[in-house]
């Protein structure tokens, strides 16, 4: 069964947050709060922990993943970006927004769009999930978690340890979790497209 991690929201415990970076660096799946809603989790260089995260939602290869990134220097070097983009990025970050960019060599080829070799980036506004990207060291694979007979995300840390318990390692509960997903902008032309409308404000966002 999955280990249950009850992290204090706004300060979180150094010692489970250790743990927690622990299970991802030894090939872990992890359920984990953010600013918009659940997700699922992995380290990008462990293929076997990504392929249990496509059993769980049942995705193919042309899912957009995202990459959860602490900082613009990892945004940066993960993807191409043009100063427009880049402006942009940071501007609207920390917070509830997903860029799609061309992904940079340093992204795996498999986590990629197959034929777009695009990736989704993403600085969250969430202090534990902050916290504990600190301490991996290295953005940390992601996908809402939003299961495959429901149109949204999970939003109970109890109940999703209940019903996944047995196919991840780590569940996260640093309190309420919204319901709803990000706003995701292809920032991959000229011109920025918004793709999804999320929780990320649109007025924020230049047309």
């Amino acid at each position: 069964m999955a280990q249950y991690f009850k992290i204090h929201p706004d300060n979180p415990q150094v010692r489970l947050l250790n743990q927690a970076s622990h299970i991802l660096q030894q090939g872990g799946v992890i359920v984990y709060p953010t600013d918009s809603c659940l997700a699922l989790g992995c380290l990008p260089g462990n293929k076997s922990a990504f392929d249990r995260i496509l059993a769980i939602r049942r995705l193919n290869h042309k899912h957009n993943f995202t990459l959860l990134c602490s900082s613009m220097a990892t945004v940066g070097a993960l993807a191409k970006t043009d100063n427009t983009a880049f402006r942009l990025i940071k501007r609207l970050t920390p917070g509830p927004y997903t860029f799609l960019l061309r992904a940079s060599h340093q992204v795996p080829r498999y986590i990629q769009h197959p034929k777009k070799k695009t990736i989704g980036l993403r600085i969250p506004a969430h202090e534990t999930l902050l916290a504990l990207l600190d301490l991996v060291a290295q953005p940390i694979l992601s996908t809402s978690l939003v299961l495959p007979d429901k149109d949204t995300p999970e939003t109970d840390p109890e109940e999703i340890s209940s019903k996944l318990g047995r196919e991840v390692d780590l569940v996260i509960d640093a309190g309420p979790c919204g319901g709803e997903l990000t706003t995701v902008i292809d920032l991959t032309s000229d011109t920025v497209e918004i793709v999804r409308q999320g929780i990320g404000f649109l007025q924020d966002i230049p047309g």
